[in-house]
């Protein structure tokens, strides 16, 4: 019998993209950007204010998020008073994504606050003279305050209203702008 011509489905080969979605992070600019190419992928880059660390990941291809990308986007939320790493809320990175697409920026998210543990929640609440709430959605890893370089903040907060797709909070005297996946709401 002759040998045939292997044929990979689409889905075949977006799942052995997926597999190599987390390695993304650590390969060298040009090999990232051609993995940011594969159709449907997602992607996000961070910068972390507080902690300094950077990241620029594809976190999900078509329906499917990548375990791997997820699990390091939640230790580069991590609470970053405690070092406490709690799991986010996948949606979370898709509302950031859509809001850059709608803005048309590429460029990194600043991250201010991501998750944040019972007990920094609770301490931010009692030093900070209001803002904090007693049940913040941080503490569910389904919030983020973030600002984006290069975008005013009401354009950041406009962008993140028009998706309705959960809570948005306008801090101008701060500069950041909270994004969350609660109810619709806006602040």
């Amino acid at each position: 019998m002759p040998n045939q011509p292997v044929h990979h489905s689409r889905r075949s080969f977006l799942h052995r993209a997926a597999r190599f979605a987390v390695a993304g992070a650590a390969l060298p600019l040009a090999a990232r950007t051609a993995y940011a190419a594969v159709p449907d992928a997602r992607s996000l880059r961070l910068d972390h204010t507080h902690t300094g660390e950077r990241i620029s990941l594809v976190y999900a291809v078509g329906d499917r998020y990548v375990p791997e990308a997820l699990s390091t986007l939640n230790h580069f939320l991590r609470d970053h008073y405690a070092g406490d790493v709690g799991v986010i809320d996948p949606q979370l990175f898709d509302v950031l994504y859509r809001v850059q697409q709608t803005l048309g920026a590429g460029q990194s998210f600043q991250v201010i606050s991501g998750y944040r543990c019972p007990t920094t929640n609770n301490t931010l609440r009692n030093t900070r003279g209001g803002g904090v709430a007693k049940h913040s959605l941080h503490m569910e890893g389904k919030a983020i305050d973030i600002r984006l370089p290069g975008v005013g903040l009401g354009d950041l907060r406009d962008a993140a209203l028009s998706l309705r797709a959960g809570g948005v909070g306008y801090y101008p005297g701060e500069q950041f702008v909270h994004v969350d996946t609660g109810r619709v709401r806006n602040w």
